[in-house]
């Protein structure tokens, strides 16, 4: 072993040694992964994002206008029925407090994190947030709307430190390729449930009579209307249902969760804990080996162990400044990991207002609000792109939630042998951002397809089908592509903090900026303002500047 360490302090005679070159290409095993269950319990803490900030998305367009017509809206008293265009606004700044948020705290929640422990941290984030989505749940005024889901925002910080965690759990970075691919997993999961319970579970009294209506079964007060507190509050549902699921994760996260923080792991060790030993150590198999021999399993440990592990006696890490970090290499995949979600998110807020937005020319609501503005549209050309498809949040949710699903089968079936066969992360993510142009330009097309055909279903599947499919190939890769880039492990924490800011900076830029286009294209009539004028042009953008991401293959 001492052998080992002196070969790879050597530059000179390590770059020829074919052992780490080797290591690589042995399969890797989700079996293979040490510590389970503090993963498993980790990616329950991963869901309080996913349902704390995507859950609203299905029926946003509804909440919206509620909130804006009621009686204890901002301006007080009741207010003349709301535009399109007010509510896209409004509801672009609601989506962005959220991102915001997270962006300002991320900092402070690593401060935390390593100076009082990884756990307590996680502890007081999922509380803080599984309390902002009950509270969010009954709120009926703007302002309350946007201070609960700040706050639920300032709780879902540390998803950097979430990260950090699992790399403190798989010292191995052979296995921390498998390991990083269960918080995206269980994001994606998590995305998908709360759409679906976002549409389902909304206005329950007008979506679920036979339950919550006036002759239904647990509407035990007898109330005319339905049951009261629904009538009351008809998006709280939802709201509860995700603050039921945070208040399991964290009695798990409480009884389970160890800390991992380097001098405090004896300081907080749930129950369940306890049992990861006997868990990690099943399956492990001794064979006496000859003088000189060595296994191939232990080969690819020790590789491994050299490479990840705690360096070698006389071998430290290099200690780079802080201006030598910002590689060219590090900035161009910093940007890339930027750019994504600056569409993205966008995407995630316009297209389900677009969806909810009442069609033109239908003797729908913009007909209604907008008879004044409505003289120029008097063609079937020039209507083409003044109205949505007049979705309700049920149909809403249920689509996103099932090609959510398509997404997570993609990840874990076709991602891998993209990445082989194509030759690399970076070409497959430059091929995911092929797509996300296309998918943008043609999204306001779907207006012009007959309402309630299967024509406009086949278009809304592949409009949504393959934004989602762009989707789950380019954000892996964007993680994988600035981790590798990072110019030392020592400072990979630094390279994921920035990038995770500049994530959280532009999830939040996106949905203002692409709302605000948008209500400026519905109040001109032209809906595809945001997707022709703001999604494209960005997704090009991000496109021309991935190929300055320079990899090693």
């Amino acid at each position: 072993m001492a052998l080992a360490s002196e070969r790879e302090d050597s530059p000179a005679i390590d770059k020829p040694q074919p052992r780490p070159a080797e290591a690589p290409t042995l399969p890797v095993r989700w079996r293979d992964l040490p510590n389970k269950t503090q993963l498993f319990i980790l990616a329950l803490c991963r869901l309080s994002e996913p349902l704390s900030n995507v859950c609203l998305l299905p029926y946003l367009f509804y909440l919206v206008r509620s909130a804006l017509t009621s009686g204890d809206s901002l301006k007080g008293g009741t207010n003349p029925p709301p535009t399109p265009d007010d509510i896209s606004y409004t509801s672009g700044l609601l989506v962005a407090s959220f991102p915001l948020a997270q962006f300002l705290v991320s900092l402070p929640w690593g401060w935390l994190s390593d100076h009082h422990g990884r756990r307590p941290s996680i502890l007081l984030g999922l509380l803080v947030s599984a309390m902002a989505n009950a509270a969010f749940g009954f709120s009926r005024s703007l302002g309350w709307l946007f201070f609960w889901r700040s706050v639920a925002g300032v709780a879902n910080g540390n998803v950097g430190l979430m990260r950090t965690v699992t790399a403190e759990l798989v010292t191995d970075r052979r296995l921390q390729t498998r390991a990083f691919l269960v918080l995206p997993l269980v994001f994606n999961s998590g995305m998908v449930a709360s759409l679906a319970l976002g549409g389902l579970l909304a206005e329950p009294v007008e979506k679920m009579p036979g339950l919550f209506g006036p002759d239904g079964i647990l509407n035990w007060g007898g109330n005319e209307e339905g049951v009261v507190w629904m009538t009351r509050y008809p998006f709280a549902l939802p709201a509860l249902m995700n603050a039921f699921v945070l208040s399991i994760a964290l009695v798990l996260a409480v009884l389970g969760l160890r800390e991992t923080l380097v001098g405090k792991e004896n300081e907080g060790r749930g129950l369940l804990s306890r049992h990861d030993n006997n868990i990690n150590n099943r399956g492990i198999r001794y064979q006496l080996l000859s003088s000189g021999q060595q296994s191939e399993e232990a080969k690819r440990y020790s590789t491994a162990f050299h490479n990840t592990a705690t360096p070698p006696p006389g071998r430290k890490e290099t200690e780079l400044s802080f201006r030598k970090i910002w590689t060219r290499r590090v900035v161009a995949a910093m940007v890339s990991f930027g750019l994504l979600p600056l569409h993205n998110s966008a995407f995630m807020h316009i297209f389900p207002i677009y969806l909810s937005t009442p069609r033109r020319g239908s003797g729908g609501e913009i007909d209604e609000q907008n008879a004044n503005n409505a003289e120029e549209a008097t063609t079937r050309t020039e209507a083409l792109f003044t109205g949505g498809l007049a979705l309700d949040a049920r149909t809403i949710g249920l689509w996103l939630s099932l090609f959510g699903i398509c997404g997570i089968a993609l990840q874990l079936l076709a991602y891998p042998r993209l990445q082989s066969h194509l030759g690399g992360t970076l070409a497959v993510f430059r091929l995911s951002l092929l797509l996300f142009p296309a998918v943008y330009a043609a999204a306001p097309f779907l207006g012009a397809l007959p309402a309630d055909t299967v024509w406009q279903w086949l278009g809304l599947a592949l409009v949504a089908g393959f934004q989602i499919g762009a989707r789950t190939l380019a954000i892996p890769s964007t993680v994988v592509l600035l981790t590798e880039a990072a110019p030392s492990r020592a400072v990979l924490g630094t390279v994921h903090g920035a990038g995770g800011m500049l994530a959280s900076l532009a999830r939040a830029a996106g949905p203002a900026v692409g709302g605000w286009v948008f209500a400026l294209g519905v109040r001109h009539e032209v809906i595809g303002a945001a997707w022709w004028f703001y999604l494209v042009p960005t997704a090009l953008m991000a496109l021309l500047w991935c190929f300055l991401a320079q990899r090693d293959e």
